[in-house]
């Protein structure tokens, strides 16, 4: 893989602002996805007789790039989709969920879990606090950089 095309991809994605990129050639797989912290989900969301696919997440810091937390006040942070994708607060249907309104969270802590492309994807906390409100409804789809939880910070 060229490096200079690689980084010549990379500072086009970052001067259009695309939050996420996927390419093949030649037997070779690049994925890009900005701004987000994202670990995948061990457990998949339901009983499916088709398999998950499951790619390591790349992760690249972009200057200028719309962070997944965001900050609305001094004391409260909120936590954004970094990706389009159905929204999931628990792991499994008959699960109970990761967190609720009142729930007290640490710095890293699952919240949800987002199904974009087959891959389930965690989103974690970016702050300790207690979460005040779940914008987002279970099972239904979330856009980029759409409201999911407000932490108050701890």
């Amino acid at each position: 893989m060229d490096l200079e095309k690689l980084r010549s991809l990379f500072d086009l994605l970052a001067e259009k602002d695309i939050g996420e990129f996927e390419h093949e050639q030649d037997g070779v797989r690049v994925r890009v996805s900005r701004g987000a912290r994202v670990a995948l989900a061990s457990a998949p969301l339901q009983a499916s007789p088709a398999a998950h696919s499951v790619a390591p997440p790349v992760i690249l810091p972009a200057s200028g790039a719309a962070s997944p937390a965001s900050d609305v006040g001094g004391d409260f942070v909120d936590i954004v989709s970094p990706f389009v994708g159905s929204f999931y607060r628990s792991p499994s249907p008959d699960a109970p969920a990761f967190v609720d309104i009142g729930s007290v969270v640490r710095n890293g802590q699952t919240l949800c879990i987002i199904e974009a492309m087959k891959l389930m994807n965690e989103i974690e906390a970016e702050c300790a606090g207690t979460v005040t409100e779940i914008f987002a409804q279970n099972g239904k789809s979330v856009e980029y950089g759409q409201k999911l939880f407000r932490i108050k910070k701890a």
